[in-house]
């Protein structure tokens, strides 16, 4: 009978967040994550990625690219209550779930084991459905035999679409892909299958299974020349939080050169980097692996004094390690770095806002301005920045669009309110207090 295995992913998750509880950024450029000098992206919304923004990415060259973009700190808490609401409804649908990150997820219900793709196309459409009725956030979801197949399905079905893909038709829809869209490879893998010629996923399919071993390894081989053939019969089931993040790379050739490891450490230390960011961590232990030529493995670690998202603080540990893991002259085969002692505490150190002085700051708008402005400083002591979720016995809850010149200006509204109007006030206005980011979602924090 015909397997169905389903994949939601929530479109462009952190910016949609935002959009659904301050109404007034609906249908505009939205960037959340930090304006310092080391500022990262850490989501855009649709009309950001129209101007080239994406996830990842410096924040001052997602600026550049969209000047019109609205800058706003992450709210780690309030996507967390919010992906919660979704995979609650995607629970009740299927026993069978597996969440991936915060915003997707696995699912096979049972129910659609051996549907016609018409039922499950309906059933797709109606989680969909519950989940923008219910909780406000767009998602996509793509269906097919496996896992593999789902997942690309509900990429090619974004923003806010669904896809299912016949069993007839999957070998069709996966010759002519990028072969970089296969499950499991890398730019490393990626690069070694251009060597030989291999872009799509249909020439990989196309060539013998001991050619794919014997440049790709026996294990990893094997299970690319399957996917790239539809084979996919890994289980959909819960996932044990993992102990820790990393990134290898195996050389075509041994390096001895001490310059060009150092360099090979550091982008793995970079991947494993961008790889905590994305589970939503930070780490605080740093353990280097070095293989040599003749397959002996040497690890070091280090151990900070708390756990960092920061990551040019993992990348110089990574960089001390290499100097007593690598011996000079001796051949080297393959380096790695993992990032241990996870903790979700110190999330919000990758998207810091520094400090600037008062004579930088803009003016407060009637507009949400391009730029995240600091916090101002007031008499009380008290400090404002752009997207501070705030108070008011007379306003309700509501969040600063604007502040500078001992002025700030708050839009007054939550996710079921609507678009809000703006009041300004005095820094220091002893009503205009700090709120809790959940109350942006409504129901609570409302005027009388």
């Amino acid at each position: 009978m015909t397997r169905w295995v389903l994949h939601l992913d929530m479109d462009a998750f952190y910016a949609s967040v935002e959009q659904l509880t301050r109404p007034t950024l609906r249908e505009r450029a939205v960037l959340v994550g930090g304006t310092g000098p080391r500022g990262t992206v850490a989501g855009a919304s649709y009309p950001a990625r129209k101007y080239g923004a994406r996830s990842a990415m410096p924040m001052s060259e997602a600026r550049r690219r969209c000047r019109t973009a609205v800058v706003l700190p992450p709210r780690f808490r309030l996507y967390r209550e919010v992906s919660e609401r979704v995979f609650t409804i995607v629970r009740q649908l299927s026993e069978r779930f597996e969440q991936v990150s915060i915003d997707e997820a696995f699912l096979e219900p049972i129910e659609l084991t051996g549907s016609a793709p018409e039922v499950v196309a309906e059933f797709a459409e109606a989680l969909r459905a519950r989940v923008a009725t219910e909780v406000g956030v767009p998602a996509s979801v793509g269906a097919g035999s496996g896992k593999q197949l789902a997942k690309i399905a509900s990429g090619m079905a974004k923003p806010d679409g669904s896809m299912v893909v016949p069993p007839d038709e999957e070998r069709e829809l996966l010759a002519e892909l990028p072969v970089r869209r296969l499950w499991g490879i890398g730019p490393i893998g990626e690069s070694k299958l251009r060597r030989i010629g291999v872009q799509t996923i249909g020439e990989l399919a196309a060539l013998k299974l001991g050619d794919v071993t014997s440049l790709l390894g026996q294990a990893h081989g094997t299970e690319l020349h399957e996917l790239a053939h539809g084979i996919d019969e890994r289980a959909v089931t819960e996932r044990a939080e993992a102990k820790q993040v990393s990134a290898e790379t195996t050389f075509d050739t041994d390096h001895t050169e001490p310059a060009v490891l150092a360099e090979e450490i550091v982008g793995m230390a970079e991947a494993a980097h961008r790889r905590l960011v994305a589970s939503e961590r930070a780490a605080r232990t740093i353990t280097l692996k070095v293989r040599d030529a003749d397959f002996s493995t040497i690890s070091r670690s280090e151990t900070l004094s708390s756990a960092t998202t920061e990551r040019e603080e993992l990348v110089a540990a990574a960089r001390r390690l290499a100097g007593i893991a690598v011996s000079p002259g001796v051949p080297v085969r393959l380096v790695g770095v993992s990032y241990s002692g996870l903790t979700v505490a110190e999330q919000a150190t990758l998207f810091r806002v520094p400090e600037t002085d008062e004579s930088e700051r803009p003016p407060a708008s009637s507009e949400p301005p391009p730029r995240s402005p600091t916090p101002p400083a007031t008499a009380e002591g008290r400090q404002w920045r752009q997207g501070d979720d705030v108070s008011h016995p007379s306003w309700g809850h509501g969040w600063v669009q604007g502040c500078g010149h001992g002025r700030v200006s708050v839009r007054f509204e939550t996710s079921i309110t609507g678009p809000g109007r703006m009041r300004t006030f005095d820094s220091g206005d002893h009503e205009l207090v700090t709120a809790d980011p959940l109350d942006s979602l409504g129901g609570s924090g409302e005027p009388a």
